[in-house]
């Protein structure tokens, strides 16, 4: 079977907004623990999380920085019970003021990625977006990138269950693709996000970015030359493995 659809991982693919999702979760930290907290600490704990729900990623912050009893003693002040959404709800002030500025979004967009789902589609492949953003999240991102009508099929947090790495966003798409895992091409940017494209079956080419670099590289879950470094090279790579799988199966 040839590649019949290709799904987008959209936060650090198709637009760079881990540096968003950075800045508010490192206000949260901040917030609940001393501020002399070293910045390139807390990058680099961050970076360990990227592509997880968020959690995972609230909890794994507060593990690493030992704020948990902190957390859990403001959470009548948020309304919550848990520790972790404290992270969250301070992290989602802050992002949320972040996302609300359309002209920032689209600095940050990936123009290489998003020429690719044009030229996917003019090879007669369905396109999908699977992310762990939520749906209004989804809908002022691609509404500032103009790519509202681009999919065939957007699956993200609010739909599913299970977060990345587990296979089910990717699975949903497929489902809603009418399309079999094994003729979907993911293009993915995290070390969990390729984890969910393989577990369900699906082919995939990374995008690391900045943030997600080392992990893409040092899990070893795809063959190097489907580890795309340079997003000049991106629309070239992708389109070899689609010749490639084509040719296999003809």
């Amino acid at each position: 079977m040839s590649i019949r659809a290709v799904i987008f991982d959209l936060d650090g693919t198709l637009v760079q907004t881990e540096q968003f999702k950075f800045d508010s979760f490192s206000r949260a930290v901040r917030e609940l623990g001393p501020q002399e907290l070293d910045e390139t600490e807390l990058m680099e704990a961050y970076k360990q999380l990227v592509g997880l729900p968020r959690k995972q990623v609230a909890l794994g912050l507060l593990q690493r920085f030992g704020l948990a009893g902190r957390a859990q003693a403001r959470a009548a002040e948020f309304g919550v019970s848990a520790g972790w959404e404290v992270v969250i709800k301070i992290r989602h002030l802050r992002y949320s003021q972040l996302l609300a500025d359309a002209n920032a979004l689209r600095a940050q967009a990936c123009p290489q990625a998003i020429t690719l789902v044009a030229e996917v589609h003019r090879l007669g492949c369905k396109t999908g977006l699977a992310t762990m953003s939520t749906r209004q999240e989804l809908v002022q991102v691609l509404q500032a990138l103009d790519l509202a009508a681009a999919f065939d099929s957007c699956a993200c947090q609010d739909d599913i269950v299970n977060g990345k790495p587990d296979p089910e966003i990717y699975l949903r798409v497929a489902g809603e693709l009418n399309t079999p895992p094994q003729e979907i091409l993911v293009i993915e940017d995290s070390a969990s996000g390729i984890q969910a494209a393989l577990a369900a079956g699906m082919r995939c080419i990374a995008v690391p970015t900045a943030f997600t670099h080392q992990t893409v590289h040092s899990a070893r879950l795809l063959d190097e030359r489907w580890i795309v470094d340079d997003p000049q090279a991106l629309s070239q790579v992708v389109l070899q493995l689609i010749r490639i799988e084509a040719e296999n199966h003809s």
